[in-house]
């Protein structure tokens, strides 16, 4: 397992829960405005599987959650034996994926292994290799999105806006593709050190944009789970800006 990156202890990485996060290094996408390239392009790991497991067997009394992040974590080979372990722990296990492989998130959810997951959804899937900067299996991240909307395990989905790379008609498209979603957060882009492409120009939209945005976005994602004339009910799409 290749860990690039750990956070000790967090409040907001796992929902309403005390937290470990760990960051697997590589990525199969190359998004330009990454914050992170350091973990996209590591190749060492920083922690041995022996260390991480004596860290979290002495944290178990002050941590709820482990947060599988990275870079992608499901291009690890050892993801599934690894989650294994930390479940017989007792720890909740959410994972941040980009998508790229169902397989391995519908097998880990039939064995109950995880208790949460976001999805990033980067653009309208017409868009996608242009905004990962790489050839993508549009088909494969359309698996995966339909599998979290089948409500199998709690989830979130979520996509950075950059003002270059999406126009709110990019986001109409968006709430097209997550008809049904309970949780969308439109992230705003947030410039945190060195990007992975520093030659690109990246900026963010306003706070007031992006809460015009998400409320657009719910009002035409209620009228198309809703119809003109059906009663409401259940749980209503949300979008929120984080």
């Amino acid at each position: 397992m290749n860990i690039a990156g750990i956070i000790k202890a967090s409040l907001i990485d796992y929902p309403g829960k005390a937290s470990a996060v760990f960051f697997f290094g590589g990525c199969n996408f190359r998004c330009g405005y990454c914050h992170n390239p350091e973990i996209v392009n590591c190749i060492h790991s920083i922690m041995e599987m022996e260390e991480v497991f004596e860290f979290l067997q002495k944290r178990r009394r002050f941590l709820d959650a482990v947060c599988i992040s990275g870079g992608e974590p499901t291009l690890q080979k050892e993801l599934y034996s690894f989650i294994v372990q930390v479940k017989k722990m007792g720890y909740l296990i959410k994972l941040d994926t980009n998508g790229t492989d169902s397989n391995i998130l519908k097998k880990l959810v039939a064995e109950n292994l995880l208790d949460y997951v976001a999805m990033d959804v980067k653009a309208p899937l017409k868009r996608y290799d242009e905004i990962v900067c790489v050839k993508s299996d549009k088909e494969e991240i359309r698996r995966s999105i339909d599998f979290l909307l089948s409500n199998a395990v709690a989830y979130e989905f979520r996509t950075t806006v950059c003002k270059e790379l999406l126009s709110f008609k990019d986001l109409l498209v968006i709430s097209e593709e997550l008809k049904g979603a309970k949780t969308w957060y439109l992230q705003t882009f947030q410039k945190q050190g060195e990007l992975l492409n520093e030659k690109a120009t990246f900026s963010a939209y306003s706070e007031e944009e992006m809460k015009e945005f998400a409320k657009k976005l719910n009002e035409t994602m209620k009228r198309n789970l809703y119809p003109m004339g059906t009663n409401i009910k259940g749980e209503f799409t949300c979008v929120n800006v984080r």
